[in-house]
């Protein structure tokens, strides 16, 4: 358990960390889903996709190190995570943003909007939790 608060905390300084950093150096916000949407737009932004690839070579390099990937994630059918990730997106598109956009940023500049769309992302969270581990609803 102290493991995982540590892991949790460590998270949580790099991400805040690096939301500071790209909005002081490039003065953009860190919202991975415009930072994606962003990336495929004229005129290109290298930043973005040094970012991107930050992102990916970050993983690329903790399951080089043999970090054991979690038990809830060893099982999951790719059905699953596509049909997860397909609503993510949807979902990012709606909110104008994704839970590091609105979560980590706009809840640091203090924006109403964010904190309705961080409001509705944990109760939506919570009610699919309820559903699928106590209602015994799986997708």
């Amino acid at each position: 358990m102290a493991l995982a608060v540590l892991s949790a905390v460590g998270g949580g300084i790099l991400i805040g960390s690096a939301a500071v950093f790209l909005k002081a150096t490039t003065g953009h916000i860190l919202g991975v889903s415009g930072i994606l949407g962003n990336a495929f737009s004229r005129p290109v932004a290298g930043w973005r996709w040094a970012f991107l690839a930050g992102v990916i070579g970050a993983a690329v390099i903790v399951r080089a190190t043999g970090a054991p990937v979690p038990e809830s994630f060893r099982h999951l059918a790719w059905q699953r995570l596509l049909v997860a990730g397909l609503l993510i997106g949807a979902g990012t598109r709606l909110a104008n943003g994704c839970t590091s956009g609105h979560g980590v940023c706009g809840l640091g500049n203090l924006s109403g909007r964010s904190l309705i769309a961080v409001l509705v992302f944990m109760v939506t969270a919570g009610l699919m939790v309820f559903l699928q581990h106590i209602g015994g609803w799986f997708l």
